[in-house]
């Protein structure tokens, strides 16, 4: 049997590090998950690595745009580890489908753009774990703005944040877990 270690403390998240703390919440939900619950093999980088469909509401008037940044802070660094980026999706949207692609602009998502991830990938990067570790949690979390952000492709997640701060009208998260693969 493996000893199987668990991370001391989480690093700071997206959702606590912009500015609206007190922003009224979204609800956001997967077909693919409920919140607490395991996130399917398909969505992980062991499996497919596609990103699973979102869906939110409770969106407050005036919203100009969406951010979505999915991270585990149950990652061996000082900063979560960033597995998604995904920022500019218009007003209109609510949900996003299932297996988005790495491409950025995304036409299909009314020219939203993606960040680069911790691994240095433009797009969705499923959960991977180390074997050894205890599930780790993986923090969907989605801004709603008051406008469009001024950023390019392939942005990092200070930069994100940064341009996020004073934008924010509401936000809110989903967590899955993730458990790595013994082969």
């Amino acid at each position: 049997m493996t000893a199987r270690t668990t991370k001391r403390k989480s690093a700071p998240l997206a959702l606590n590090a912009v500015e609206g703390t007190h922003a009224p919440s979204l609800k956001v939900e997967s077909p693919a998950f409920s919140n607490g619950d395991a996130i399917p093999h398909v969505h992980s980088d062991y499996g497919d690595g596609v990103s699973p469909a979102l869906t939110w509401d409770n969106v407050p008037e005036g919203t100009r745009s969406f951010a979505v940044i999915v991270e585990d802070p149950d990652a061996r660094q000082k900063q979560p580890f960033v597995h998604w980026l995904l920022y500019n999706v218009p007003s209109d949207i609510r949900e996003l489908p299932e297996s988005i692609p790495p491409d950025s602009p995304l036409t299909e998502l009314g020219g939203a753009r993606q960040g680069r991830t911790s691994n240095g990938t433009i797009g969705y990067f499923g959960p991977r774990p180390p074997t050894q570790d205890d599930p780790h949690h993986y923090h969907f979390e989605v801004f709603c703005l008051d406008s469009h952000l001024d950023v390019d492709s392939g942005t990092d997640r200070e930069q994100l944040i940064e341009a996020m701060a004073g934008h924010v009208l509401a936000k809110g998260e989903l967590v899955g877990l993730y458990e790595g693969q013994i082969s």
